[in-house]
């Protein structure tokens, strides 16, 4: 069993956002593109190889996409502590000014990074065509006792991930299945089966664990504007309604061009892979449209 491997070469590229810090990102997609480009966020521990499914089926349709590593995760060095969302925010808005990326923007954001959704539409409303969540937390999700106690238990055993990867207890299973539990192929599989037992990645990934609650409280602060078209992609066919599942679409249902899909068979994880992208692309698809058509738009989205 292969139980070790030096760092991949990066596909994408190192960006200079200033003060001596870079950030690593990639751009897929044409760039005559007449559409919004796709902000391609991560979950806790996820990276911008987790988007690569989803990216090609963008291209495919003529979309052009950027998924980046936060600082520290991935190919990106770290950056200055705490790794909340005010700093993540921070960071991407550096990002896209960097890249020259002006807006308008299409916000998809995994798991976790419903939180970060929520930051980012209150400081960039006026450049943002529309949010697609894909089973992702919120901050009402985040606030529920329930959750409460699985965040700090995850931080707990995030805290616990970062110790083991310093000493090397997870290189002989990061070419196993759990290297990559999304299901990726070529280069992006490499990349993720690789960050698994990266004791850099891992460190900095519990780092925004920890600051899980602190985020979803700035988060709560400005809820999504009503006009803003949002999408709500979840893993796992149709259920019955529960507190979880209704704190998850909640931001859907309050959105005047809301949309809700389940993908059946698909894992929290699975659901960013080639068999189960289509549903994250329709969300997409969704916002991008109901973003051109929504009243009170911003005047960028309109073209």
């Amino acid at each position: 069993m292969k139980v070790s491997s030096p760092s991949p070469a990066p596909r994408g590229a190192m960006v200079d956002i200033g003060e001596g810090r870079a950030l690593h990102a990639v751009f897929a997609g044409p760039l005559s593109s007449p559409w919004p480009l796709v902000i391609l966020e991560a979950g806790a521990f996820g990276f911008s190889a987790d988007w690569a499914a989803i990216q090609a089926k963008l291209t495919a349709i003529g979309m052009r996409s950027m998924a980046y590593d936060r600082a520290g995760l991935g190919f990106s060095p770290p950056g200055p502590s705490p790794r909340d969302g005010l700093a993540v925010r921070a960071d991407l808005e550096a990002l896209l000014a960097a890249t020259g990326e002006a807006g308008p923007f299409l916000y998809c954001g995994h798991s976790m990074a419903g939180l970060h959704a929520a930051m980012f539409a209150a400081t960039n409303r006026d450049r943002l065509a529309g949010v697609v969540l894909v089973d992702a937390t919120t901050p009402a999700v985040t606030d529920s006792r329930l959750a409460g106690i699985l965040v700090d238990l995850f931080a707990g055993l995030s805290g616990a991930a970062a110790w083991g990867s310093r000493r090397g207890l997870f290189a002989p299973y990061a070419w196993a299945g759990v290297g990559d539990t999304i299901g990726l192929e070529g280069d992006p599989s490499t990349e993720k089966r690789w960050a698994f037992s990266h004791p850099g990645h891992n460190q900095w990934a519990a780092e925004e664990v920890a600051s899980w609650k602190q985020t979803a409280r700035e988060a709560a602060k400005t809820p999504f504007d009503p006009d803003l078209p949002v999408a709500v992609i979840l893993a796992g066919g149709p259920s019955p309604a529960t507190s979880a599942r209704a704190l998850q679409t909640l931001p859907a249902r309050a959105s005047r061009f809301g949309y809700v899909e389940q993908e059946p068979g698909a894992s929290h994880a699975t659901l960013l892979n080639t068999k189960h992208g289509d549903a994250i692309v329709r969300g997409i698809v969704h916002a991008r449209d109901a973003g051109v058509t929504a009243p009170d738009r911003p005047a960028a989205a309109a073209e």
